[in-house]
């Protein structure tokens, strides 16, 4: 069993920030890529930012310059510093890994249970 565990959040003003953090823990042999996305109420989940084994990462438009993804291979972990917040960047955001278990066949997608974040104009 896989669990995907977030940490952080929670409520700032405009121009704030926050960090995120979550751990992946279970049965994993490797996690390919880790990321963040975000839904606000009465909108799609959307992409926030990925980030590869390797370092490689991808960021939405809307967050370029302001937020930071990092990871801790070791300890399966993916972070997001989050500056500057604005307003609509409120939203519960959710962890995603796309890992593969020991004896898999195939990778699969995991997500966290999501974390509120509040940002008062």
């Amino acid at each position: 069993q896989v669990q995907l565990v977030e940490s952080g959040g929670g409520l700032v003003q405009a121009g704030g920030s926050l960090s995120l953090s979550c751990a992946a823990s279970g049965s994993i042999f490797s996690i390919n890529i880790m990321g963040w996305y975000r839904q606000a109420p009465g909108k799609q989940r959307e992409l926030v930012a990925t980030i590869t084994s390797g370092g490689r990462t991808n960021y939405a438009d809307s967050v370029k310059g302001r937020f930071t993804i990092s990871r801790d291979n070791g300890k399966n972990t993916v972070y997001l510093v989050m500056n500057s917040l604005k307003p609509e960047d409120t939203a519960v955001y959710y962890c995603n890994a796309d890992l593969m278990q020991f004896g898999g066949v195939r990778s699969i997608n995991y997500w966290g249970q999501g974390t509120q974040v509040t940002v008062s104009s």
